[in-house]
């Protein structure tokens, strides 16, 4: 076999950016996706009146079924080839539609998370490796505390799914909201400081950018 040697750089292009976005109720997660190029939204959640000023379409998610009939779609039909973006709000409601599923089948609960762990993987798997597709994911913030020390990190239903979520992406960003005097400021937190998880493996983010993910897809991409 012929080794075909390709450059890193056109590989990132072409693969796309995949990102993880979480943060607090109201933080505006949902908001963010039309900062995205052209996105398609794979909904789980009944919160869209963020977005009710927008002309977004939306494929509502309510079982399994119907994300893998979703995933099909994104990852083959010519309708979908006309979308850049493809945001999944949110990760955490899709988890929580994949365990009732497996709950309704499992005698016992640890063999339903021990399913919904398996199956989200899978997914999460299936959806990041798009090709030429940006994918933005969005999550909850779940709140911890270690020994009086206050962390916050992306959740989902069971504690395997949260622990992995951060690791399957190149990005993973927190969506932080500051209110002062000056009023309510909004901005993505790209380094982990301790207490809010975070990261950035392209390197070429500020540890705080504006909540812009069209700007940010720029300024990772060229």
């Amino acid at each position: 076999m012929a080794i075909e040697l390709k450059s890193t750089r056109e590989l990132a292009k072409a693969n796309g950016v995949k990102a993880l976005v979480y943060g607090l109720s109201g933080s505006g997660k949902t908001t963010l996706i039309r900062t995205l190029p052209s996105p398609v939204i794979l909904s789980a959640e009944s919160g869209l009146l963020s977005l009710g000023g927008e002309d977004l379409p939306v494929i509502e998610i309510t079982s399994m079924a119907e994300l893998q009939e979703a995933y099909s779609w994104c990852a083959g039909s010519a309708e979908a080839a006309d979308f850049e973006s493809i945001a999944l709000d949110s990760i955490s409601e899709i988890a929580e539609v994949i365990l009732a599923g497996e709950k309704k089948t499992a005698k016992d609960p640890r063999q339903a998370y021990g399913a919904l762990a398996d199956q989200m993987t899978e997914m999460v798997k299936a959806f990041r490796d798009l090709p030429g597709k940006h994918v933005y994911f969005s999550a909850k913030a779940e709140k911890s505390d270690i020994d009086g020390k206050i962390l916050y990190a992306p959740g989902a239903p069971g504690t395997k799914v949260s622990q992995m979520l951060p690791y399957f992406f190149d990005l993973c960003l927190a969506l932080r909201v500051e209110r002062s005097d000056a009023g309510v400021m909004r901005a993505l937190q790209t380094q982990s400081d301790g207490a809010w998880q975070a990261k950035d493996r392209s390197g070429k983010l500020e540890p705080w950018e504006a909540p812009d993910m069209g700007a940010i897809i720029r300024k990772i991409t060229t």
